[in-house]
């Protein structure tokens, strides 16, 4: 049995993380934190949780957090976490972050994409990207892991079995996604008022994404050499999900013909318990993956084109299930214990 706390316990991640370690036999919900303005029962904040856990949430207290906790989930909007994660690492607790602060390598990235100087350099250098299904080594022995963002899981999974074999041109793979609206976080905004985004779907932050360097470096990592992708994100009136259609032009020196894609995405994931490869002529949807850590994954080919379709919960599999598998790894659990 382990102790933990969660940074950040009022946002959707935040909340999900709660729901989903009550169900965890494994685990004990010791510390919980927030921006808030006075000490509050997080059943009162999330009376579906009454009955369940009564533990106050209150402001951050690091002595606190630590005195308390084997391993802390910070749940904090980016550029955030790099402000507490020092103090923890030196308390000797192991963090699993949320947010966007110790994914990318390069600082310079990290802060033209998110407006603000990498105060933690340090740390930046040990952390361990938290893909499970291509660093669980890594993850394992790991003090301080960066969870992957929503898109990039998605995308990522998607293509790792094709960039592995350097089967596709990567400077033309297209991302085309689509979220529900609490990938957006919880966030008082006008713009994301229920009449402003029901019954609606748009695009936006055309080709400029956060997300885009991280799924570039990741695929570059897989590669060997560089990948450049474009990436349309889209926001549609559901609540949760990612749908993600991605589209590939074949490497001309490389081809693999379409029956044997789908044998080849069943080869990389054969011992992967969350990545589920649909038979040829099925498709994903977002509703087979709500509530869940599953990765869907379709794959079709043509002549010139691959089509790979990838469908996850954007708190589940993208945020806060995955934070959970991860800790079911860094701690020797089983990586499905508590999420399935």
């Amino acid at each position: 049995m382990i102790n933990v706390g969660i940074i950040g316990a009022t946002g959707y991640a935040g909340e999900e993380l709660i729901d989903i370690l009550l169900k965890h036999p494994e685990v004990r919900i010791s510390y919980l934190a927030a921006e808030i303005d006075k000490p509050t029962y997080i059943d009162e904040i999330f009376p579906r949780f009454k009955n369940r856990i009564k533990l106050i949430c209150d402001s951050l207290n690091i002595n606190l957090a630590a005195s308390k906790c084997n391993l802390l989930f910070l749940a904090l909007p980016h550029t955030v976490s790099m402000t507490v994660v020092p103090a923890l690492l030196k308390a000797n607790k192991r963090v699993i972050d949320l947010s966007a602060d110790y994914r990318l390598s390069n600082v310079k990235i990290y802060e033209k994409f998110y407006k603000t100087k990498h105060n933690d350099i340090e740390n930046l250098k040990k952390a361990v990207y938290g893909l499970p299904e291509i660093y669980r080594a890594k993850i394992k022995n790991a003090f301080l892991v960066a969870n992957p963002g929503c898109y990039p899981t998605a995308a990522i999974l998607g293509l790792a079995p094709l960039v592995a074999c350097q089967t596709p041109d990567n400077e033309t793979i297209i991302i085309d996604a689509k979220s529900g609206v609490t990938g957006t976080g919880r966030k008082a905004l006008q713009e994301y008022s229920f009449c402003e985004i029901n019954e609606d779907a748009y695009a936006y932050k055309i080709n400029v994404h956060q997300h885009m360097p991280e799924i570039n470096q990741e695929l570059s990592r897989l590669a060997t050499r560089r990948v450049k992708i474009t990436f349309v994100p889209h926001l549609i009136s559901i609540n949760r999900g990612i749908l993600e259609t991605i589209y590939v032009r074949y490497n001309k020196k490389l081809k693999i013909k379409n029956e044997k894609l789908i044998g080849l995405y069943n080869k990389f994931y054969k011992k992967e318990p969350f990545i589920r490869i649909k038979e040829k002529e099925e498709t994903v949807r977002i509703k087979d993956v709500v509530n869940t850590n599953f990765c869907d994954i379709a794959v079709k080919g043509s002549e010139e084109l691959i089509i790979i379709t990838t469908a996850i919960d954007n708190l589940g599999k993208g945020a806060a299930g995955q934070a959970v598998q991860n800790m079911n790894i860094m701690c020797g659990y089983p990586e499905q214990m508590g999420l399935i």
